[in-house]
């Protein structure tokens, strides 16, 4: 720690995190916020947590959320840090979502779809107004029921596929014969397969892609998107222990999944179609989800022969500063002391000036 040698040393720094603790703690006249509180009333912060921490576990994502004083990256850099020291028993087999059990379904690009639209919670359809009746800490209406829907719900975009329209995702050169990248195990590399490239979006600063994925839509990446469907609700999460020799079922998460539809112009190999950039992320994290799909399609300009115009369209530029965590600590060294450095270039300075 740099700041050792400052007047006052080590006990400084123990007076700035006890310091910390207090304005983290605020009036200790009002009740101490719970971690069950921040899981289930701050949930969307939870599951982003949980999601860019590459971490399934709500308890521990409500912990890092209350002891980083609300600020959900540094919770995030907690969150991911505990990750490292825990043992990997175990791979999970790949995701059904075509299981899914749906708790929100919709699809901008058929008005009927099989198996339907389900809004389920959304802020989409609601007046942007404060409510101040939440200030006065009253019941909450009870919630719809709804039939629950046991059986798959076909994807929409099967529907196009079954007419040739859509890309085929199959051999595209991203390890589909191989073991998936494991990013949390194998640094960054370029060229990057899909499967990396898709594991560093999940883990992404959602800000950032948010920004990326609107510069798409305003020119810089040739996108015109569709919401082919968005989906939102638990699947199931298989294991096959080698010792048991058969797969086990061993949780239900809660994940959203996203698949953009893109035209496609053709190129010389390929006709004109439909292409699709994907997004799965966990939780409810609707807005990250469709941003991933947009900067997924957008990285993939070159495979497809277009031109790369733009920042979302550079697979480099995207894959090496998206992760919150690195940014964010490459940042703050700056209040890190830098005095001979500085007093290096003072010193030039004053030279040339002469």
């Amino acid at each position: 720690m740099p700041y050792v040698a400052v007047k006052g040393g080590e006990q400084a720094i123990q007076n700035a995190e006890t310091l910390l603790g207090s304005k983290r703690r605020g009036d200790p006249a009002i009740p101490e916020l719970t971690l069950d509180q921040i899981e289930q009333q701050l949930t969307l912060a939870v599951e982003r947590v949980m999601c860019e921490g590459s971490l399934y576990d709500r308890e521990l994502a409500a912990l890092a959320i209350k002891q980083s004083w609300g600020d959900l990256v540094e919770a995030i850099f907690l969150l991911r840090a505990y990750r490292t020291t825990l043992p990997r028993l175990y791979y999970s087999q790949p995701l059904d979502t075509s299981k899914m059990q749906i708790q929100r379904r919709i699809s901008s690009i058929f008005k009927d779809v099989p198996g339907g639209q389900s809004l389920g919670p959304t802020f989409d359809y609601i007046h942007r107004l404060l409510d101040f009746k939440l200030m006065a800490e009253g019941e909450v209406a009870a919630a719809p029921e709804s039939k629950v829907i046991n059986e798959p719900v076909p994807r929409v975009i099967d529907t196009l596929d079954r007419e040739g329209l859509m890309q085929s995702e199959k051999g595209e050169g991203d390890s589909a014969s191989s073991e998936p990248f494991d990013l949390t195990r194998q640094p960054l590399t370029f060229p990057a397969g899909r499967d990396a490239r898709l594991q560093n979006l999940a883990r992404a600063d959602e800000g950032f892609l948010l920004s990326l994925a609107y510069s798409t839509q305003r020119g810089y990446g040739r996108n015109h998107p569709f919401a082919g469907e968005i989906r939102m609700g638990e699947v199931e999460v298989v294991i096959c222990p080698e010792e048991l020799g058969f797969e086990v079922a061993i949780a239900d998460i809660t994940i959203t999944e996203v698949q953009m539809v893109n035209q496609f112009k053709g190129s010389k190999e390929l006709p004109a179609q439909f292409t699709r950039g994907y997004g799965l992320t966990f939780g409810y994290n609707e807005r990250k989800a469709m941003s991933m799909a947009l900067v997924d399609r957008a990285m993939r300009a070159e495979e497809l022969e277009e031109t790369v115009q733009g920042a979302a369209q550079d697979v480099e530029f995207v894959l090496s500063h998206s992760d919150n965590v690195e940014a964010q600590g490459f940042v703050q060294h700056l209040k890190l002391p830098h005095y001979i450095d500085f007093q290096a270039e003072l010193n030039l300075v004053r030279k040339l000036r002469r």
